[in-house]
């Protein structure tokens, strides 16, 4: 809810809806239950460097299909972030880039824009290709 608010905040993207949800944990305790609870969410299907990648057996907040648990992080002081998917990526990134607030961060093999505000508890991201267009055959497989 509160990635949602933000990127209602800072964006015309009203209707865009997050598929992933990532909790960045505190502690390593914190860490440990986080695993603990998102084992009764739904299965890992990928390990990372810094936590794993859950597939969720029944969408939470509607659309949250993907819930990944991060290891504690000094850099991560936040408490997480959502991603959205938006429905015309190119033109999102020609009017938020350059803005307060944002920033372009290219990958291996997709960007992201970074949404953060300064205080605030939470991070938004929107991926090009989508995390649904990423992940296309775990969805079409399991949803």
């Amino acid at each position: 809810m509160r990635a949602t608010a933000l990127k209602d905040k800072y964006t015309k993207e009203h209707n865009a809806m997050a598929v992933w949800v990532c909790v960045f944990a505190q502690s390593d305790d914190e860490y440990q239950q986080l695993l603990t609870e998102a084992k009764k969410l739904g299965d890992i299907f990928e390990e990372t460097a810094n936590g794993p990648k859950f597939l969720l057996n029944q969408p939470i907040a509607g659309t949250v299909r993907i819930l990944k648990i991060r290891q504690p992080d000094p850099d991560k002081t936040e408490r997480g972030d959502a991603d959205f998917t938006i429905s015309d990526y190119k033109a999102f990134k020609k009017e938020q880039a350059g803005q307060a607030n944002f920033k372009i961060i290219p990958k291996d093999n997709f960007e992201m824009m970074e949404l953060m505000e300064p205080g605030a508890t939470v991070r938004a991201y929107f991926s090009y290709p989508s995390i649904e267009e990423q992940y296309q055959d775990l969805f079409l497989n399991n949803f």
